[in-house]
């Protein structure tokens, strides 16, 4: 009896085949790596914070109040970023900042891009009046500036982290309306949605299982570039006393803490600041690989 087993074709994935061939893709782009390596190097901070950070955020010493870095003179080992205006440790403080900073970033896109994907495919399918409706009210979302609505929010809902990262995901869930329905709009009327409306599948059914999957790739964008603006806008509402409430190591809240002592203790500012500015390259570095993994056609020369 013949053995067949050695020729027999190895059975093939296509999601892995996918998967690896955007990798590739997504690989060719040096900054997108180095994003993607920062931001998985954030999230391991964020996640072994206690395990890591040398303090406890909120722990004060009177003794060593506004002592500087390490490097400088009348800096010590025990602060190696120094300490701010209460004698708190700034690194301590800053590496518990980035679970807030991302905590912020992954709840405000989970709640715009699950609303917006909902009403983008329900204006997208039905069109006429629904579409209309959910389209003027996002244009005059649009219409204003995001950090003054989300401030306007903010100010009616009350100050605090809640209802910042609410105000925030309705600032950008417009983006994620536009996008789906645009795709929704472009895939609808090809033969594979006709095919399963002819078999009576039903309008959710047709919504999310045939169209939803073919209008992925420009979401997962989307929702990486939301990612940072989340982020900035929570430091900005937090710099400005609406966002995270003292004593929180939030980013911006570090920094509107710090204001009064930007001349003469240049750490408590600089360090809060660079922590956001790293975060949101590295996390717009990769949107902008995925971009280009993506949709190959938007490729970079």
């Amino acid at each position: 009896m013949t053995d067949t087993t050695a020729s027999t074709p190895a059975r093939r994935y296509p999601f892995w085949e996918t998967l690896g061939d955007v990798w590739a893709s997504y690989a060719e782009n040096r900054g997108a790596v180095a994003g993607l390596f920062v931001f998985l190097f954030l999230v391991a901070v964020a996640v072994f914070a206690p395990l890591i950070a040398p303090h406890a955020p909120d722990a004060q010493n009177t003794a060593a109040l506004l002592q500087p870095p390490a490097w400088q003179q009348g800096g010590s080992l025990d602060y190696l970023l120094g300490t701010d205006a209460v004698g708190r440790d700034m690194l301590s403080r800053l590496i518990f900042g980035a679970r807030y900073s991302l905590f912020i970033g992954l709840v405000v896109v989970v709640l715009s891009l699950v609303s917006g994907i909902a009403l983008g495919l329900v204006a997208g399918y039905f069109g006429g009046w629904v579409d209309i409706v959910i389209m003027r009210v996002m244009d005059v979302i649009l219409a204003f500036p995001s950090l003054l609505l989300a401030l306007v929010l903010v100010a009616i809902l009350g100050p605090g982290l809640d209802n910042a990262m609410i105000a925030i995901a309705l600032v950008l869930q417009p983006h994620f309306v536009r996008l789906t329905r645009g795709s929704v709009m472009t895939e609808r009327g090809k033969d594979y949605v006709q095919a399963v409306r002819t078999v009576g599948a039903g309008p959710i059914r047709i919504m999310l299982k045939t169209i939803l999957p073919n209008c992925v790739a420009p979401l997962i964008v989307q929702a990486t570039l939301s990612f940072s603006n989340a982020i900035l806008e929570a430091a900005a509402l937090g710099f400005l006393g609406m966002g995270a409430q003292p004593p929180t190591p939030e980013w911006g809240t570090m920094l509107a803490e710090a204001r009064e002592f930007i001349l003469r203790a240049w750490w408590v500012v600089t360090f809060p600041g660079l922590a956001i500015l790293i975060t949101v390259i590295a996390i717009n570095l990769m949107g902008d690989g995925l971009r280009d993994a993506l949709d190959p056609k938007l490729k970079r020369s």
